[in-house]
């Protein structure tokens, strides 16, 4: 069922219209080889009160047109809740005191946040994040998920690399993404989902199955994309690393995603494009379902 909703959507343009949405925290980065993460407080939290910088609690922001389900129809992922968690923030290049403040991201001291990357022309990365997850968002609404924000603009600063996963820890999240776009070598390709390591005393409880979402959602963005798997970083789409607080902190399953590389002309003309950043959050959706579902 979930493949007719995507399918449906995928016809439709994103439209000018306002989704509102309820914000949580916010968040963004420069380059993602040298600062990525996103960590958490304690499991169990509710919102994280270590915010560097506070948005409106409530936006209005672009995305994707919503329609109801067939009449019958059953929405795939109904009691399914997943956080989705848009890289670094637009206003974070501009308070560097604040993004630039050591957190503890468990296998080191990382700064708060970074400004994140962007291609050649000048399209920020945090803006292809936030892009993405929204119609995302849309997507996996439609499909029944109760989903979770870490930020809903692109106007903020923050919060830290540790709130990102403690939203999706209090959210007793079945799944959580984080979605980046990488600032990597202009003469490399692709995509790659980068998931957790063992880390004793952390992530001993997720590594299996952020294991097996990382693979559904490196299969389904792999497939309807059109973004190949990376060329500069990991093996066949997949990486895994232990300074990423937002893996390193989370109590729930787990990946990060670069969509492609900013730096590198190629990608950057797909990921500037509306008509890719719909592809890209159907594809996206499609992973995360094919992991609820057991597939």
């Amino acid at each position: 069922m979930l493949r007719r909703l995507l399918i449906a959507l995928g016809l439709a343009a994103v439209a000018g219209g306002g989704l509102g949405l309820v914000i949580i925290a916010a968040t963004r980065q420069p380059n993602h080889r040298t600062l990525r993460s996103a960590g958490a407080s304690p499991a169990g939290t509710s919102v994280p009160s270590t915010q560097v910088s506070s948005v409106p609690t409530t936006t209005q922001v672009p995305g994707p047109p919503t329609t109801a389900p067939a009449p019958g129809e059953r929405r795939a992922l109904t009691g399914r809740t997943i956080v989705i968690d848009p890289g670094h923030n637009g206003g974070n290049a501009s308070h560097p005191a604040e993004i630039n403040r050591i957190v503890d991201a468990v296998t080191l001291g990382k700064p708060c946040d970074t400004g994140g990357a962007e291609t050649a022309s000048g399209y920020g990365e945090s803006a292809f994040n936030l892009d993405v997850s929204l119609r995302l968002r849309a997507l996996l609404e439609l499909a029944g998920a109760r989903v979770v924000m870490t930020r809903s603009d692109n106007n903020g600063v923050g919060p830290c690399i540790t709130d990102r996963a403690a939203i999706g820890n209090a959210a007793h999240a079945d799944a959580a993404i984080s979605i980046h776009a990488d600032g990597g070598p202009a003469g490399g390709r692709g995509f790659h989902v980068i998931e957790p390591v063992l880390i004793a005393g952390h992530t001993e409880a997720i590594v299996g199955p952020s294991r097996r979402l990382a693979l559904d959602v490196r299969d389904g963005y792999g497939t309807g994309s059109g973004m190949p798997r990376s060329t500069y970083a990991g093996h066949d789409g997949l990486d895994d690393r232990n300074d990423l607080g937002g893996l390193n902190l989370s109590t729930v399953p787990k990946v990060f995603i670069e969509c492609g590389n900013l730096r590198n002309p190629t990608d950057a003309g797909m990921l500037e494009s509306p008509a890719f950043r719909q592809r890209a959050a159907e594809a996206l959706a499609a992973g995360l379902s094919g992991f609820l579902s057991g597939r």
